[in-house]
């Protein structure tokens, strides 16, 4: 009866299916009404975007 005093080892999908419905669970948990907490959604901030290459007026190209 020593077995039942160590942790069960599981297997990696496992482990993550675990994970997984524990995200879940706090999801739902935060989308309760009346529920305040520190997870809110947050408005995406803008992407920079990519500069242009000057290369070619920089060394005088054709």
């Amino acid at each position: 009866m020593t077995d039942s005093n160590e942790p069960r080892k599981i297997d990696l999908a496992e482990a993550m299916r675990q994970k997984l419905q524990q995200k879940k669970q706090q999801q739902n948990a935060a989308n309760k009404p009346g529920f305040t907490g520190t997870q809110q959604t947050k408005a995406m901030k803008s992407q920079n975007n990519k500069k242009p290459n000057n290369q070619r007026r920089r060394t005088g190209g054709s």
